[in-house]
């Protein structure tokens, strides 16, 4: 659209201050009043995309719905607005550079000396304004990952202030810091922000709105001379307190009027202050929840950012069944036969988790063992699935020898396994299948039930397959191949008819999981789980 409005979400003083949170908020604000938005990401970092990147190191690598491994933010733009994103939402460093090298190969700069400014700068500005051209967009917020200050985002700010001169009154730039709390001195410190504001002037940005995260209330004196410091409209200062979930954060930046002060900067009519009905259903009920549900996470990584869609999306369901729901994370490389049973108490059901590599899966497998042995509620996401193929192989068709060729290349029975055109490519990008797949489910089954149709498009990330090959047998021996894609014939999901509630997905529910629309699986899921406390 050729009026299209940009929000640039920009922070100062500290990482880790809710950026994402924020941009994700204000879209659902806007989204409220009808318009339509969406968000996009850029991250410094000069990784072309998270994929190859450790999740200790950046939380969980989150997959859009055409395949694009993104930052993790993406996941919470989703959840908060149900809108899609794509490859379009998202941008690094490394991708920034390599177009820009790409094209000077081509010799698409007629010779001319490419430079950070302009040539990675006009790169970054194409990128910012060209999901606008994609779709008929009243808003873009677009977020920069990192603080003010950091090297390598200063590229980003400087296109941010060209674009601010060029589109004039389209564009607003929100910027995100802290007003830390001196417990010695028993005085809440605004200068960190005045601070992070005048670096932002000295790059020749003048931030529009403040949102000032701080854990203790800010007076409204304080709020009056942060604007006053830093040459901001009284009523373009908000405070971004702690609250009990992030998704009371739309609640109180409405209250303090964010979208409006932004809705009037661009110049647009305010109108009457939305009822966010549906929303604050969700946060009443949440809120509300009677009951406790414990759910243990099978996994490697004692990160919780390293498991984010999986957390929220649990907990979003547990909210439509009444229940809060607490997720602990049980440590796969430390469980074994031996332990298992002693690891795994406590809990009322189980999510034996995605992941890649040998480490940590015999814990899984032995943890799948246990599950299904003892008839618990039991969800496999990815490798999860493949742990309970493998176990299931081992345990009952007695083949002790079965593994992934991931692991065993020389293994006898390679029940998980590499399609065959994919072996004899050597790029591990390529291997991957990314992104939205076809899934025909079985009429009749626990997950057909569990999504109420015979056919879903999920989102996956993984190289290796249920190896088809084996489909008769497993399926004589009592595990259900009860979902497969159309087009490849490959193996989604396995079931264990006989047991409760004992399913394995090879593709990943929570990225699809939102406040308003959470997973159906995962929905069915809690409520077997529900169902036996009751």
């Amino acid at each position: 659209m050729a009026d299209t409005k940009y929000i640039f979400v920009t922070g100062g003083v500290a990482s880790s201050l809710g950026k994402g949170v924020i941009s994700s908020s204000i879209g659902k604000l806007l989204q409220a009043r009808g318009y339509n938005i969406t968000i996009q990401k850029f991250d410094p970092y000069i990784n072309v995309d998270p994929g190859t990147l450790n999740p200790n190191e950046h939380g969980e690598c989150y997959v859009t719905i055409d395949g694009r491994e993104t930052d993790l933010d993406l996941g919470h733009y989703e959840r908060f607005t149900d809108i899609k994103t794509t490859r379009w939402n998202t941008f690094t460093t490394g991708r920034i550079y390599r177009e820009v090298i790409e094209k000077e190969r081509r010799g698409d700069y007629l010779g001319k000396t490419v430079q950070v400014v302009p040539h990675i700068t006009d790169e970054i500005k194409r990128s910012m304004l060209l999901v606008s051209k994609k779709e008929d967009l009243d808003f873009v917020i677009t977020e920069i990952g990192g603080t003010v200050g950091d090297i390598e985002g200063l590229p980003y700010l400087e296109a941010i202030r060209q674009l601010k001169w060029e589109l004039g009154k389209r564009a607003v730039c929100v910027h995100l810091t802290l007003v830390p709390y001196l417990s010695a001195a028993g005085e809440l410190k605004t200068k960190p922000t005045q601070h992070s504001v005048k670096q932002l002037q000295s790059l020749g940005i003048q931030p529009d709105v403040l949102v000032l995260r701080a854990e203790h209330d800010l007076d409204a004196a304080l709020m009056r001379k942060v604007a006053s410091f830093c040459n901001v409209q009284p009523d373009c200062v908000v405070h971004s307190p702690d609250v009990p979930s992030i998704y009371e954060v739309p609640i109180r930046m409405q209250e303090q009027g964010l979208d409006s002060a932004i809705l009037r900067l661009v110049g647009m009519e305010v109108g009457e202050t939305p009822g966010l009905v549906p929303w604050r259903t969700f946060i009443e009920r949440r809120n509300n929840a009677s009951r406790e549900v414990n759910i243990g996470l099978v996994g490697k990584y004692d990160l919780r950012d390293a498991y984010k869609s999986l957390y929220e999306s649990l907990s979003q369901s547990g909210v439509y069944h009444d229940s809060k729901v607490k997720c602990h994370f049980i440590d796969s490389e430390k469980i074994n036969d031996n332990n298992v049973a002693e690891m795994l108490a406590g809990m009322d059901g189980y999510v034996i988790c995605p992941g890649f590599g040998q480490r940590g899966l015999d814990g899984k497998i032995a943890a799948v063992k246990y599950c299904r042995e003892n008839n618990l509620a039991t969800l496999g996401i990815c490798l999860g699935l493949h742990a309970m193929v493998i176990e299931f192989a081992r345990n009952v068709l007695g083949y002790a020898d079965a593994n992934s060729s991931d692991i065993d290349p020389k293994t006898a029975y390679p029940v998980v396994d590499m399609m065959e055109e994919k072996k004899a490519i050597a790029n591990n990008g390529d291997l991957m299948r990314l992104g939205g797949y076809n899934c025909n489910l079985t009429p009749g089954s626990k997950v057909y039930e569990a999504y109420g149709t015979d056919k879903i498009v999920e989102r996956h990330r993984h190289r290796y397959e249920f190896n088809d090959a084996y489909t008769a047998e497993f399926e004589k021996a009592g595990m259900m191949c009860s979902g497969v894609n159309p087009e490849s014939g490959l193996v989604e999901v396995v079931e264990i008819p006989s047991l409760d509630w004992f399913i394995g997905v090879e593709y990943h529910p929570e990225y699809s999981s939102t406040v308003l629309h959470p997973s159906p699986l995962i929905m069915d899921f809690l409520k077997n789980v529900v169902s036996r406390k009751a």
